[in-house]
């Protein structure tokens, strides 16, 4: 990380693919090859986890911080490696090209799975590779695969809501459901046992063509999932097992109320007593599917916002501290190589930036952040910019810079860009200037979404904080970078020395 480089923010449900979403086919590795083309040194992407429609779809919400989202899976290379037949997958649903349409993939895919677990079912006992797989993963895959089993049993219902020896997970109960549930959980170890196969090899050829996977890690976990029922004692729960207190972020940029996530805040004294045991099983999980990660919402780690359970907003929430100096000494005792990018967006405090400091983490700078009025001394501007940063034109979490130039800027932020850039920024050049802006920084690293690259609007923007409709849907068309957009991006990689 302490080369120049640069790389594409790309999560793997946009790729373009016939199934509906993006996935660990054929179009992952053209896009593997045109960065490689370009001379990009990173692809970054969001969270692995499995989505649910239940939660918005979001990669940040999930039923399992190790479990990975195995709607990603690409039937072509299920046919590849004989877990299916071509006439298995020749009659495809019509999907939207332009937008993942979530219900309908979910429809599609699980009966593609069940068919597949159905042909390979009997074979697994014997299935080397898959017995590994399971042994090697068991410490996160056991209760994984019976969690959503029983779930399953139950319709959907929260955990909390279960009977109370399956709540409480006693022993008998466990083991008595675990038989119970046998091919249910069988089913769910297969899935990820295909998943985490096609990942490997997807990574495999990022690696040999000197492509970096930058990954991203979300500091909480839900509430309704494996993580909290397997380990309720490192969660601030009470003694019927519902949280106390819920993670959130006060009043921003993002939202005048601030944001209240509702995921069930870490006991940090337990933990600690620990030695951080699940968060080190955690990112040693991530360091395997990933070569560098971002730690999202990394404040959190040093104090974080705790909201009563129950209240509507965040504004009623406290800031509390958290062993952030005594976490990452383990971490770095434990991962002396791991490569680390602390999320440092929002309000952070000069006590998280000592922590960032200490321990080397660089942090982020955002284009879309640096044209206020307070131009000459913004921290995210340009002329302000270290070494040991990653630049970004914008985020997931942000509106395209097209979006961001016609929909959220007034005249006067037009004026101070063009000013800044040296002559009249227009809406037809506007993406063009701030990815330059963004190539020329004196960053070690910098990231474009590939809606910025294209020069997309806001209506292709990947999230918008605070709704709960309509985002991580965008996808790119097949064919859409077209060879313009590969030369500009060539060219600029290569004269600002991020090749």
């Amino acid at each position: 990380m302490k080369k120049r480089g640069s790389g594409i923010l790309l999560h793997i449900t946009s790729l373009p693919s016939p199934y509906g979403i993006g996935d660990f086919g054929p179009e992952a590795y053209r896009f593997a090859d045109f960065l490689a083309e370009t001379r990009q040194r990173y692809w970054q992407i969001l969270p692995l986890s499995l989505t649910s429609t239940v939660y918005g779809n979001s990669p940040y919400s999930s039923v399992s911080a190790f479990a990975g989202n195995y709607f990603l899976i690409s039937p072509e290379r299920m046919v590849k490696d004989g877990l299916l037949s071509e006439a298995d997958v020749r009659t495809v649903p019509e999907f939207p090209p332009e937008r993942v349409d979530y219900h309908a993939v979910t429809c599609y895919k699980d009966k593609l799975f069940r068919l597949a677990f159905k042909k390979n079912r009997d074979k697994l006992r014997e299935h080397r590779d898959f017995q590994q797989f399971c042994a090697e993963n068991s410490h996160w895959l056991d209760n994984y695969s019976l969690f959503v089993s029983i779930k399953d049993h139950f319709k959907g219902a929260e955990w909390g809501r279960w009977p109370e020896e399956l709540r409480d997970r006693n022993e008998g109960a466990i083991t008595e459901w675990t038989e119970k549930l046998h091919d249910g959980i069988l089913h769910e170890k297969f899935l990820q046992y295909v998943f985490y196969s096609q990942w490997s090899a997807l990574k495999n050829y990022c690696d040999s063509i000197g492509i970096k996977i930058f990954g991203d890690i979300p500091i909480y976990v839900n509430y309704d999932s494996v993580d909290v029922w397997a380990n309720p004692e490192i969660f601030s729960l009470d003694k019927e097992k519902r949280p106390v207190f819920v993670a959130g972020v006060p009043p921003d940029y993002f939202s005048s109320t601030g944001q209240l996530w509702g995921h069930p805040v870490y006991n940090w004294g337990v933990l600690k007593k620990t030695r951080y045991h699940w968060w080190m099983q955690r990112i040693e999980h991530n360091l395997r599917l990933y070569h560098i990660f971002r730690l999202d919402h990394f404040r959190g780690f040093v104090g974080y916002w705790e909201v009563p359970a129950g209240e509507k907003t965040a504004i009623n929430g406290k800031w509390v501290s958290a062993p952030a100096e005594d976490f990452f000494n383990i971490v770095m005792k434990k991962f002396p190589d791991i490569s680390i990018i602390a999320e440092d967006l929002g309000f952070i405090t000069p006590d998280v930036r000592e922590v960032m400091e200490k321990f080397g983490f660089p942090g982020m700078k955002v284009l879309l952040f640096a044209f206020g009025e307070d131009l000459p001394t913004n921290p995210y501007v340009p002329h302000n910019h270290i070494g040991n940063c990653v630049v970004y034109t914008g985020t997931h979490d942000n509106n395209t810079i097209k979006g961001w130039f016609s929909r959220e800027m007034d005249h006067e932020g037009k004026k101070r860009l063009s000013e800044y850039v040296g002559r009249e920024v227009t809406d037809k050049t506007v993406h063009k200037d701030i990815v330059r802006l963004a190539m020329m920084s004196v960053a070690d690293m910098v990231i474009t979404p590939m809606q910025d690259l294209l020069g997309l609007g806001e209506k292709d923007r990947m999230n918008l904080p605070a709704t709960e409709s309509g985002n991580w849907e965008w996808r790119l068309a097949s064919g859409q970078i077209s060879p313009a957009v590969l030369k500009r991006l060539l060219e600029m990689t290569r004269i600002y020395g991020r090749g």
